[in-house]
């Protein structure tokens, strides 16, 4: 497979915990706030410990053990005012935003942040939130058509001036953005993801985004994902990074970290899990070739609503790093992180995890020189 992408060090990025419930829907304690006082403080324990990126939830109305919800993008505003170096990635929704709009919103947030704002462009799984703001659902293939126009329309209007766009579901006529998002050799507009598993995801990463996001995945399915991502990609001359998402259960030993996830599941709040898997499940299946996300996910798999323990990033300080390390080498250039006590667990990630991860990249890399 190619690794074009491959750099020295894996990038860490954390789940903003915007929305209630933390990131597991299970009945277990989960020491984490969704209030704004506590995401500023983990926000900063996050730059301070070796985190890159933050990823804000997009979810507009009660659903499946998220009884409340900050909206994304006024939210990482905030984060971004509360911090120095983070970068925050507002999840957003096409057809619940105007690209121009969205790309206004962007331009101004970039410059308030010195160049530390970015998107993810989610198609939408929640058919229940489109249907109460009146909006019509479309089907799966053309979700992703219409956030593929999405993706082109901002980037335009982010790096052009007399932006003229005639497609299915966008027209712009004549647009000029002023002032443009911050410009730099390393980043020339602020940085899209898309998420996604399916066909149509991976498509629209590899000839729209910066980065893909994918949910949880073991060894093969991410080889197997990042090799027809990257064949899009270079098909239209470009290259995409790819981010993994992952639960993170680090404990002092193997023990503990498994029990933590025995726990886990086994108080599952049950009617919550099985609303969302009837929820996105159809979403996934929906799909032409039926491997859109969550098509093949399990009871435990959806526990953590994006397949987080299939990464399997469970175990001692020195297993996960071992692992995450075995993802990059396949092509990983960002891992996604979740964990039950956010605040506590960040912290103990960035003192026994990453520096072991930093040792083992840096024994690779002398290796191949």
């Amino acid at each position: 497979m190619t690794t074009e992408n491959i750099s020295d060090a894996v990038k860490f990025a954390y789940w903003v915990p915007n929305v209630s419930g933390g990131l597991v829907t299970s009945d277990i304690e989960q020491r984490t706030g969704w209030d704004f006082e506590y995401n500023k403080r983990l926000a900063r324990t996050a730059e301070n410990n070796g985190f890159e990126y933050a990823l804000s939830q997009v979810r507009y109305m009660a659903s499946y053990g998220a009884e409340y919800q900050h909206e994304s993008t006024s939210f990482s505003l905030a984060l971004l005012g509360a911090t120095e170096r983070l970068k925050v990635i507002a999840a957003v929704h096409p057809g619940l935003w105007h690209p121009a709009v969205l790309a206004k919103l962007g331009a101004t947030a970039d410059h308030l942040s010195n160049g530390r704002f970015a998107i993810n462009v989610v198609s939408g799984w929640f058919a229940g939130e489109f249907r109460a703001l009146g909006e019509p659902w479309l089907e799966h293939d053309e979700r992703y058509r219409r956030s593929a126009e999405f993706l082109e329309v901002i980037r335009k209007i982010w790096t052009e001036d007399n932006v003229e766009y005639a497609g299915d579901f966008y027209r712009i006529r004549d647009f000029t953005l002023k002032p443009k998002p911050l410009n730099t050799p390393e980043r020339p507009n602020p940085e899209l993801f898309q998420g996604g598993n399916s066909t149509a995801a991976r498509n629209n990463g590899g000839r729209y985004a910066d980065w893909y996001f994918s949910n949880g995945k073991d060894f093969d399915g991410v080889t197997e994902q990042i090799e027809d991502l990257r064949a899009v990609a270079r098909a239209h001359d470009r290259e995409v990074k790819f981010g993994l998402n992952g639960f993170i259960i680090a404990r002092d030993t193997e023990a503990e970290a498994h029990e933590t996830l025995r726990e886990i599941i086994a108080k599952a709040n049950k009617p919550a899990v099985e609303g969302f898997r009837d929820a996105v499940q159809q979403a996934g299946r929906s799909t032409s070739d039926g491997r859109g996300m969550w098509a093949d996910s399990t009871f435990d798999d959806l526990v953590q609503y994006n397949d987080g323990f299939r990464t399997r990033l469970i175990g001692t300080p020195e297993q996960v790093a071992e692992r995450i390390v075995a993802y990059k080498k396949l092509g990983v250039d960002l891992i996604l992180g979740g964990f039950l006590h956010f605040q506590e667990e960040i912290e103990y990630f960035g003192s026994r995890v990453l520096p072991l991860v930093r040792e083992l990249e840096a024994a690779e890399n002398l290796a191949v020189s």
